[in-house]
């Protein structure tokens, strides 16, 4: 009897407190914004900061505030300008030449038998992108790699290099339309 009683009562308090969750839930719901989340989508999610902001989502926020232009971004380059032109309906520009020049899409590649293990490039990659222990050799997981070069730097022995990623079917994207095709409302005589 007494463990049916406390079934029950547990019972009744899950409900409970599910029931508080469940209205928290509706009442307190926070919603992004969904022109930054747009903004972000088109970003080519690099964390890399060449925008001077320190991740893609903080540039596409200062981009919805209209505290950013949206020509700061090498990485995205000409086809990211054009894109997020489209979707903001402004005037593309040329890339900012203050933030850098677009490249070709890059990898880092780090030279093992030149690396001492001291994990300055772990702690500056943004994307975990790098796998290894202090006083070990590490290496970079290509899949992860963004080539934002924010590993190199830190290299006190230069052990890290940036090298171009050839366009293969696995890495070529299709580029970002110009113009989205407009769907028009049909008038019935």
């Amino acid at each position: 009897m007494i463990e049916i009683t406390a079934i029950s009562v547990l019972g009744v308090l899950a409900l409970l407190f599910g029931l508080l969750l469940g209205y928290a839930a509706v009442r307190f719901k926070v919603e992004g914004d969904p022109v930054t989340d747009q903004i972000d989508a088109l970003l080519p999610q690099q964390q890399c900061g060449k925008c001077g902001y320190p991740g893609c989502r903080p540039y596409a926020e200062a981009i919805a505030r209209k505290e950013a232009d949206i020509n700061q971004c090498p990485p995205g380059g000409e086809v990211g300008i054009l894109a997020l032109a489209n979707l903001l309906d402004r005037a593309p520009q040329p890339l900012d030449a203050e933030h850098g020049v677009e490249t070709l899409n890059m990898l880092a590649v780090i030279e093992e038998s030149t690396c001492i293990g001291c994990t300055l490039c772990i702690q500056a990659c943004p994307v975990d992108a790098i796998l290894g222990a202090p006083k070990q050799m590490h290496t970079i997981i290509a899949q992860e790699c963004t080539g934002c070069e924010l590993c190199v730097a830190p290299c006190p022995v230069d052990s890290i290099k940036m090298i171009s990623v050839p366009q293969t079917v696995t890495t070529w994207k299709w580029p970002y339309p110009v113009r989205p095709l407009k769907v028009e409302k049909l008038k019935w005589a």
